[in-house]
């Protein structure tokens, strides 16, 4: 016979049970990823400069209606021949120009069409090129250098020239580097480059 000391006593309590763990949610099924079809016409001309080219060029993107290359600047007028030749491109809408000082570059973008191909009239052929930042820009010295496409499209005559004023890349090649807008006595840095200040401000 037990003893009243193993007897449980009235004030006992029963032993704590461990809380339950919460059941692990579901992890969320993410949704395939459906690879990107590119747009078979522009696909084919991208397609055509890599075969032509191979690393030559970098395709940066294809879209509809759209293709840009990025090219180096002792490749870019080769290209823009084939472009001309090869693919039927036959003139260059606008040249812009952008100031990059973090990576001591100024890229010209050249936008280029078609008036002769109608399977072209809606395309644009971006071409991209850099040429290295020079910090005080000559004309014809110790410039900002690239070469120019005027001898491939006529129609850069003008927006090459702009960029060389607005920017400061001396475009070697061109018959006319000469600035367009500003005066000719402009002594100042070219206007467009992010390092310019107006004086007084």
């Amino acid at each position: 016979m037990s003893s009243d000391s193993e007897k449980p006593t009235a004030d006992a309590k029963p032993e704590a049970k461990p809380a339950a763990k919460p059941a692990p949610k579901p992890a969320a099924k993410k949704p395939e990823e459906k690879p990107v079809e590119l747009p078979a016409f522009e696909k084919g001309i991208s397609d055509k400069l890599v075969e032509k080219f191979a690393d030559k060029v970098e395709v940066a993107f294809v879209k509809e209606d759209r293709v840009r290359i990025n090219v180096s600047k002792e490749n870019v007028h080769e290209v823009a021949e084939f472009v001309r030749d090869g693919l039927n491109y036959d003139h260059v809408e606008s040249v812009t120009g952008v100031d990059f000082p973090a990576d001591k570059e100024i890229e010209v973008v050249y936008h280029i069409g078609s008036y002769s191909d109608s399977s072209l009239g809606r395309q644009i052929l971006v071409l991209a090129t850099r040429a290295p930042r020079e910090d005080n820009p000559i004309p014809g010295q110790d410039s900002t250098k690239l070469p120019s496409l005027r001898d491939v499209f006529y129609s850069v005559e003008f927006g090459e020239r702009e960029v060389f004023e607005m920017l400061g890349v001396y475009f070697e090649g061109h018959p006319d580097n000469r600035r367009l807008l500003l005066p000719e006595d402009w002594a100042d840095l070219p206007p467009l480059r992010k390092d310019f200040a107006i004086k007084g401000r």
